[in-house]
């Protein structure tokens, strides 16, 4: 019997198998595609899932590969200078496609021992309560432990499962391309900037290679979306908004997008859960998606483990849910606010432009740049006490040398500890306890901190009463 069978090998589900073998768990990916999509849908990474790599040991392969970009102007495209005193080691956005994003967790599952196996299409599940039976497209049958569907936001597994997704069908949709053009680059720099001022889903901008990537509303385009677009509905659609069609041609691959907006009922029922787009559908603005899934993935992936080796405490697995599944629905939300803010209508003009005035007080500019990078999130881990208590901890220096994340590569529960005078014997196969200072750390009144593997802290004290309590609850029963 399989561990874990993930069906979907986009990034959720390589980051998901990734974070499972590091805790020794068997995984087989089944991806329909036989090749990786050719297509940049995604941009980039914000902060948060930048902290992710950096937790794991990955960040220098992105880096290598990718741009720093500053922060600003991700909230409705609205302009503003980024805020001050971010809660990050990483207040920069990393521009990177989702082709390098795809290949590079890939890689890094593969790394880690998962069996990844493409072209195999999920068509069938039963589950019962020793494991789930899976049908594949071409007769072959697997049994597993668990199966997560990480299969996009036509789900084949949640559809199976009888999930509901209730939410709102598009709206709009916009055309999305790469291809070569043969205007000038101060004439597409113009025409775009001028196009933007009313419509901001309007976009053509190089990547490289004389290729342009092109972003132009749909209105009037065939909509069924299983239908591709052609080169000529870009040319007729440019031609409607920027009064010409920049002489494009030789297009690498043309799709569209809409702006459905919808959320999984449940994101776990017996032995299948969901996670990424399977279980949130949203509007690309604020550049969110992707970077949610990756997060679903790590917020998942060590409890699954603890689960399938026995080690879980009661309810753990069940926290997935709880503490994800709002988090989509505040995305799902914000991106809702930004579509309207970025409607031409007068309407919502008017709106634009008082939130842009709000976004000038520091404050409100933090709030909402928080929102778009994540670092805001509070997990609700019980208990009163610090305000650290439910957030994920940045990268902090510490004084015996190094940082924060480069003790969480493993994936592993870490105390740590300023003081010198705790104990986590009975959790050492589970969590390291690590003794070491760090100024950041006092300037924050944190004497000693648990952080799950996930990075977040679930025990802030400085005595161990209260510790072997918030080792168990959070890692199961100590040796």
């Amino acid at each position: 019997m399989i561990d874990v069978v993930i069906a979907g090998g986009g990034p959720t589900g390589m980051m998901l198998a990734a974070e499972l073998r590091l805790h020794g768990v068997g995984v087989v990916v089944l991806e329909r595609d036989a090749e990786r999509p050719p297509f940049v849908r995604a941009l980039g990474l914000h902060a948060r899932s930048i902290e992710v790599m950096d937790q794991r040991g990955l960040l220098g392969r992105f880096l290598a590969e990718g741009h720093e970009y500053p922060l600003g102007g991700f909230f409705a495209a609205i302009r503003k200078p980024a805020p001050t005193g971010l809660d990050t080691a990483h207040g920069y956005v990393l521009g990177i496609p989702q082709t390098a994003i795809d290949r590079l967790l890939e890689e890094h599952a593969a790394e880690a021992g998962a069996d990844i196996r493409r072209g195999r299409e999920l068509v069938g599940l039963a589950q019962d309560e020793e494991g789930v039976d899976v049908e594949l497209a071409d007769g072959t049958r697997l049994r597993a432990r668990h199966l997560v569907g990480c299969d996009g936001g036509r789900s084949t597994v949640r559809r199976l499962l009888g999930v509901g997704f209730p939410g709102e069908p598009d709206r709009t949709q916009t055309l999305l391309g790469e291809m070569e053009v043969t205007a000038p680059p101060d004439e597409l720099l113009a025409v775009m900037t001028e196009v933007r001022k009313t419509h901001l889903r309007f976009g053509v901008g190089p990547i490289g290679d004389g290729v342009h990537r092109l972003v132009v509303p749909a209105e009037g385009v065939v909509r069924d979306r299983a239908v591709a677009p052609t080169l000529e509905d870009f040319k007729r659609q440019l031609r409607k908004y920027a009064g010409t069609d920049f002489g494009v041609h030789s297009p690498r691959w043309m799709s569209r997008f809409g702006d459905a907006t919808r959320l999984a009922d449940r994101y776990r029922v017996g032995r299948v859960l969901l996670a990424g787009d399977a279980a949130h559908i949203h509007p690309p603005v604020g550049g969110q998606g992707l970077n949610l899934g990756i997060q679903d993935a790590f917020n998942l992936g060590w409890k699954l483990a603890a689960e399938v080796n026995g080690r879980a405490p009661e309810g753990l697995l069940d926290t997935y849910g709880t503490e994800r599944r709002p988090v989509a629905a505040d995305v799902l939300d914000n991106t809702r606010a930004q579509m309207e803010l970025m409607s031409p209508e007068p309407g919502p003009q008017a709106a634009r432009r008082l939130v842009s005035e709000l976004m000038d007080l520091e404050e409100v500019n933090r709030y909402l740049t928080e929102k778009i990078i994540a670092t805001g999130i509070r997990y609700d881990v019980g208990g009163e006490g610090h305000a650290l208590l439910g957030r994920r901890l940045r990268d902090v220096g510490l004084k015996a040398g190094g940082r924060l994340y480069g003790l969480m590569h493993g994936g592993r529960g870490l105390l740590l500890d300023r003081t010198g005078r705790l104990s986590a014997k009975g959790w050492r196969d589970r969590v390291d306890h690590v003794v070491d200072d760090s100024e950041e750390l006092e300037g924050m009144g944190v004497p000693a901190v648990l952080l799950r593997p996930d990075g977040h802290a679930v025990w802030v004290g400085r005595e161990q009463e209260g510790l072997p309590d918030a080792l168990s609850r959070w890692f199961g029963a100590a040796a």
